[in-house]
């Protein structure tokens, strides 16, 4: 098919995503299947927005957080996000010397894992020196499973009865990406929605520190920064908590990001490359799938037994 057809058909589709018949998991999947059978007619264009309209959809979610909230939450995940978070990164580390994966590779996978996604794997590529291949295969094993979070994670929720605060806890934990934490948690429900990107946010902001000690064993002169967007988030949460008497522009700004958010997600499935799929081969994707297995299990039963909370 040429581009003649698909640009228009793309647009089409993306242009869907704007009304509220479809929802988050329906965009990601129509973006994917529009790329693996026609192929993305604005690949580099679609990227770049993607990465942009995320960070603005995440800004203006924070319009409907308590930044009072924001602060406990930091405040009382603090322990459990060093441990988790080192205890993923360890884990990755045998799995990948179990799997004789490519070091940086399977460090990539880990640490996408371990803290927030592509967020976290573009900020650790610098600073171990990955190659583009490997930066792109980690991506490409982090995006499908993303993908899969987002549409087995309230379905997995329901079946256990999790309240909306055990399922924002679990999902801002256990899915690689902050899309994907907010479209499965917005799936679930407001309370679960502001849980899930207050804890996913609180954990992001650990990149630096994290990248930071890698760069020393790596040595590495590379560093990373807070992601500005986190910043935004908080900027909002906070102008929400204290100017309440414009609740109504608030609200409006926070239904304009959720609807951004869909058709982000549309956009990051239409991203995915069938070539970089199969130049990763199974190890990555084996050990990836194990990993985020152990990873969200764990913690789930932490959550069902109360030592979560």
């Amino acid at each position: 098919m040429s581009d003649r057809i698909k640009k228009p058909l793309y647009l089409l589709f993306f242009g869907l995503c704007i009304t509220p018949w479809i929802g988050g998991g329906s965009a990601l999947i129509c973006g994917a299947m529009f790329a693996i059978l026609l192929g993305n007619p604005f690949a580099e264009l679609s990227q770049k927005a993607s990465k942009w309209m995320l960070k603005a959809a995440v800004v203006g979610l924070g319009f409907a957080v308590d930044f009072n909230q924001v602060i406990e939450v930091g405040r009382s995940s603090l322990v459990l996000t060093i441990v988790s978070i080192t205890a993923i990164i360890g884990l990755g580390e045998i799995l990948t010397q179990v799997f004789k994966l490519n070091r940086n590779t399977g460090v990539l996978i880990s640490f996408g894992t371990a803290i927030c996604g592509g967020s976290a794997i573009a900020a650790m590529a610098p600073v171990i020196k990955a190659k583009d291949h490997e930066v792109a295969i980690a991506l490409g094993v982090v995006f499908l499973l993303n993908g899969v979070g987002l549409l087995l994670f309230p379905t997995i929720g329901h079946y256990f009865s999790l309240s909306q605060h055990q399922f924002g806890l679990w999902a801002a934990l256990a899915i690689h990406d902050t899309s994907s934490v907010v479209g499965a948690s917005a799936a679930y429900g407001a309370v679960a929605l502001s849980i899930a990107t207050t804890v996913k946010l609180t954990r992001a902001m650990w990149i630096t520190p994290y990248t930071t000690i890698a760069g020393v064993f790596w040595r590495s002169e590379e560093k990373a920064s807070i992601p500005l967007f986190i910043v935004g988030f908080l900027a909002a949460a906070l102008i929400n908590t204290y100017l309440p008497q414009f609740t109504d522009l608030w609200q409006l700004i926070n239904t304009v990001a959720k609807q951004l958010l869909v058709m982000t997600l549309f956009l990051i499935g239409s991203g995915l490359s069938l070539a970089v799929l199969k130049q990763a081969g199974l190890k990555p994707f084996i050990m990836a799938i194990i990993l985020w297995i152990v990873v969200s299990s764990v913690i789930l039963l932490l959550i069902l037994d109360g030592y979560i909370v």
